[in-house]
């Protein structure tokens, strides 16, 4: 497990930028963290990294956003409603074995949906309004590889 530091926003953007530019098709990318954590402000930064021009939103009450304009299509997940069940009729794996990435926000709602290789990153607020704790999990070899070049 690998833990950065972040002071503001620009960061939070920037290295969820330098993850996306490393990011291949069918990957997954688990986020969780309370709201306002920088979730998707890191998610914003990701779909940079993946050449994608449009405004990222969070996908709270629409539960999945796609993004197909970039180098990879982006589809932002948000599991959140998902707490008393329903995930098995969405069709989340034919998200995750896609031409895409997949990133899923309150991923614990479809935990058996989960392929078996996938990055988990937890956001931590500190004390400091600003400042955040990401600590990057991977699962698998290529997420190790994600990991070891930040």
């Amino acid at each position: 497990m690998k833990e950065v530091k972040l002071t503001d926003r620009e960061k939070t953007i920037e290295l969820g930028e330098k993850v996306g530019q490393q990011l291949k098709a069918g990957d997954v990318l688990v986020l969780d963290g309370d709201l306002g954590a920088g979730k998707t402000t890191f998610t914003k930064g990701l779909a940079k990294g993946l050449a994608i021009p449009d405004l990222i939103k969070s996908p709270t009450f629409t539960i999945i956003r796609e993004y197909h304009d970039g180098r990879l299509p982006l589809y932002h997940m948000d599991a959140y409603r998902l707490e008393n069940g329903g995930a098995e009729d969405l069709g989340l794996e034919e998200y995750f074995d896609s031409d895409g990435v997949s990133v899923v926000e309150w991923a614990q709602f479809v935990e058996d949906e989960l392929p078996a290789e996938f990055l988990a990153i937890h956001f931590k607020r500190t004390d400091d309004e600003n400042t955040r704790l990401l600590q990057f999990e991977p699962h698998g070899r290529h997420f190790e590889q994600v990991v070891t070049e930040l």
